[in-house]
């Protein structure tokens, strides 16, 4: 497993990963595997013990893991690393970064070079949207992230 890190949180490996079913049965579990028709909310009594909450891909075109980690970080106030693996692009590492995600599990095919992941990262400086990140405003109506 090769991982992309978007330089938040240093990217952890756990030898254990439950699934939300799994997860109260096991005491021991630091980290879980959100598949993208799991409800976030169902980890609330689990997030003080979790470290990392891994968000699954099925394809790119599926939004889901992004409400997904925004539901995480602003409602539920999850402070550990979210990981996105799956069918992800490149193209999708601002959003994903925007979304609170800290690392991508990168994929095995072309789209795998950390360096096409930091160029799209670099590509847009400014963004519309909200973002859980910490922010500055740079014009009217602009923001752009602050820097680390």
């Amino acid at each position: 497993m090769k991982l992309f890190e978007f330089g938040e949180r240093t990217a952890q490996v756990h030898d254990v990963l439950v699934t939300v079913a799994e997860l109260a049965e096991r005491d021991d579990a630091r980290a879980v595997l959100l598949e993208s028709a799991d409800d976030p909310a169902l980890l609330r009594p689990y997030l003080n013990r979790l470290d990392l909450v891994v968000l699954r891909f099925p394809i790119f075109r599926d939004g889901r893991g992004f409400t997904q980690a925004r539901e995480l970080r602003e409602y539920l106030r999850f402070s550990g690393e979210i990981r996105a693996e799956g069918h992800i692009l490149p193209d999708q590492a601002a959003f994903l970064r925007r979304c609170g995600v800290d690392s991508v599990v990168l994929p095995k095919n072309g789209n795998g070079d950390p360096d096409l992941w930091e160029k799209q990262l670099r590509q847009f400086p400014v963004a519309y949207q909200r973002s859980v990140l910490p922010e500055r405003p740079v014009g009217p109506g602009l923001r752009v992230e602050e820097a680390s």
